[in-house]
């Protein structure tokens, strides 16, 4: 009996740990997508004006950095927010732009954020239910956000608009994929920091935001 006590144990234990990790990765994540959009709103209200690509990415990336750096201490939960913080703040004057630009830009941005919403839930539900292992994907996701990265980044400098259409299209299935993989991390155990994974899931969530109101701009944005 004593000899397969700890057999039970153990996959309990693991079942726990990773229930913990993605409860509190969901409540971190809730949270800091609510920072996220008061800040927005604060930007919005102010008509602040977008601060501009290289201190988009700098911010960003330097964030990411610190967050990453101090994701196993209370300094972590500091940096996500102010992570999710700043985001919030360039999307912000972004928002203003499809909100006066368009004759519709309310309802473009509202179908950007319910069609964000149902992708999120959609794969998130689906790796919880089926317990699929998509770890698989990794290598190829990481691989092709950093093509799409490069190519956005080109299009940008360039103004090749139908590059940049091509990929905001490509952002949202990478976006899409990401939220599986990451879940799916969780779940397997492959994700155990529930920071790293809050930031994995945020980012998919404001990259898809941003390329799915992108593609309803230009093509719904008319009416």
């Amino acid at each position: 009996m004593s000899q397969t006590f700890p057999a039970y144990t153990r996959p309990m234990e693991s079942v726990l740990e990773t229930n913990k990790v993605l409860r509190n990765t969901y409540l971190l994540l809730a949270m800091t997508l609510l920072f996220s959009a008061l800040t927005a709103g604060i930007a919005m209200a102010t008509r602040m004006p977008h601060p501009g690509l290289l201190v988009t990415l700098g911010g960003y990336f330097l964030l990411l950095f610190l967050t990453n750096k101090f994701r196993n201490s209370s300094l972590g939960l500091l940096f996500v927010f102010a992570l999710t913080g700043f985001m919030g703040l360039t999307l912000g004057p972004i928002l203003n732009h499809y909100v006066t630009a368009l004759p519709n830009g309310t309802q473009v941005v509202a179908m950007a954020l319910a069609g964000t919403g149902v992708i999120f839930v959609a794969m998130s539900a689906y790796a919880v239910t089926s317990r699929k292992d998509f770890s698989f994907l990794g290598g190829f996701l990481m691989a092709g956000i950093l093509v799409a990265f490069l190519a956005g980044l080109a299009a940008v400098l360039f103004g090749l608009g139908g590059l940049s259409l091509a990929v905001s299209a490509i952002f949202v299935l990478l976006m899409s994929g990401l939220i599986l993989w990451e879940t799916s991390a969780i779940i397997h155990g492959g994700e155990t920091n529930y920071v790293s994974a809050t930031v994995t899931l945020y980012v998919s969530i404001y990259n898809l935001f941003s390329s799915l109101l992108h593609l309803l701009g230009v093509f719904g944005g008319d009416e």
